[in-house]
């Protein structure tokens, strides 16, 4: 018998108690543990978590039904300067419609609703329903990477509460973050000719990265791939020290099917062909960037830190079937069916392991990763109510 009745306004209140809970990345701990006893409380057929800290709950089908999995992340952003909020960035406060703080909408606001309606269909599905929450969702997605690589869950289709605004998402461009780390020979700045400055060679690798950038590929769906120099890095930091390394960082958002190799590949002949050469006593590396990530439970691990992309079909069964039931919180027919602009874990799941993927939450996207981050209340009731019928939608589709 479950301890907790799922509703909208149970779910409401359990998104509230995470908020006031901060996770970010590899400290997702104590919201893990707080998950785990929702599900439990909800009367889940069996609730575990893995050993990077995933949280993995099944509600059991009544049938032979496809699977479908709900999947949310449990690390936030950091929140910036807490006076900078309107309302307190965790302290999960409800106030003119709408539910406020650090991951309302990315992603905790979301996370609760998931977890509710799947209990919600305990006898009446006839698949399993999965809510598998993951972790380091933020710096890459190794929780969804291990996650399906372990095949700790084999779900037939998974839908992924990253906000929509009630509209069916069927994929996003990918990220990659790139280094180009200039390297020469550091001294006193009052004797610059005993040196070899690592900044000289930066205007040349700006002029590259322009070059390259004008020349992106185009998705009619998804538009064109984008990458832009975000930041300089200097060692060393001393002002009065000529540097003898310089790492420029590249923020590269590619299209579905790029890889690591590609990336590389194409900024170095972009730089050799701006430099020409490489003056005497200098050098030029370019690599993926990577950085060593440790989850709650212990695991670490250098990761790189590129998000897969991925596109489905609008006109793909199980993509027309979910715009269908889920419909349009105003008016009538389908709902809206578009990618998101920006970068989600099913990358992983459809981009890298080829599960039909998409996405479907309340929340404004303009909203995630701000100091105005928030939840409409009466659009979150609406997107609840509509999860049973899209999950409902998929297993019928999947057959």
């Amino acid at each position: 018998m479950a301890e907790t009745e799922p509703s909208f306004e149970n779910a409401l209140s359990f998104a509230q108690e995470l908020i006031r809970i901060p996770s970010p990345s590899g400290r997702e701990g104590e919201v893990a543990r707080r998950v785990r006893r929702e599900m439990e409380a909800l009367g889940y057929d069996q609730v575990r978590a893995d050993d990077v800290g995933n949280v993995m709950g099944v509600v059991r089908g009544t049938g032979e039904g496809a699977p479908v999995m709900l999947n949310c992340h449990m690390d936030v952003v950091a929140e910036g300067d807490p006076g900078d909020w309107e309302h307190p960035p965790y302290a999960g406060v409800v106030a003119d419609g709408c539910l406020h703080g650090r991951g309302a909408m990315d992603i905790k606001g979301p996370l609760a609703l998931q977890t509710h309606a799947a209990a919600a269909l305990k006898g009446r599905a006839p698949g399993d329903v999965i809510v598998a929450h993951t972790v380091f969702e933020e710096r890459g997605g190794w929780g969804m990477e291990h996650l399906l690589a372990s095949g700790a869950v084999e779900p037939a289709a998974v839908i992924i509460g990253e906000a929509t605004q009630g509209d069916i998402t069927t994929g996003h461009r990918g990220r990659g973050e790139l280094e180009v780390v200039l390297r020469g020979l550091a001294g006193h700045a009052s004797a610059p000719d005993r040196a070899r400055n690592a900044l000289d060679l930066v205007p040349g690798v700006l002029v590259a990265l322009k070059t390259l950038a004008e020349r992106q590929d185009t998705d009619p769906v998804l538009g064109p791939a984008t990458l832009a120099p975000t930041a300089v890095d200097v060692l060393p930091e001393s002002r009065n020290v000529i540097p003898d390394q310089v790492a420029i960082v590249v923020d590269w958002r590619v299209l579905p099917d790029s890889t690591d190799e590609m990336l590389l590949a194409s900024v170095e002949e972009a730089v050799r062909r701006e430099l020409g050469g490489v003056p005497e006593g200098m050098a030029v590396e370019i690599r993926m960037a990577r950085e060593r990530q440790k989850t709650y439970t212990n695991r670490e691990e250098l990761r790189d830190l590129f998000t897969p992309g991925f596109l489905m079909d609008e006109a793909d069964p199980l993509i027309v079937a979910a715009a269908e039931a889920v419909g349009r919180r105003e008016g009538d027919g389908p709902a809206r069916i578009r990618p998101w602009t920006f970068a989600t874990d099913g990358g992983w799941s459809c981009g890298v392991y080829g599960i039909p993927t998409l996405g479907f939450a309340p929340g404004e996207e303009r909203f995630a990763h701000t100091n105005r981050e928030r939840l409409d209340v009466e659009e979150a009731r609406w997107a609840f109510s509509r999860h049973p019928d899209l999950i409902l939608a998929l297993q019928r589709a999947l057959g």
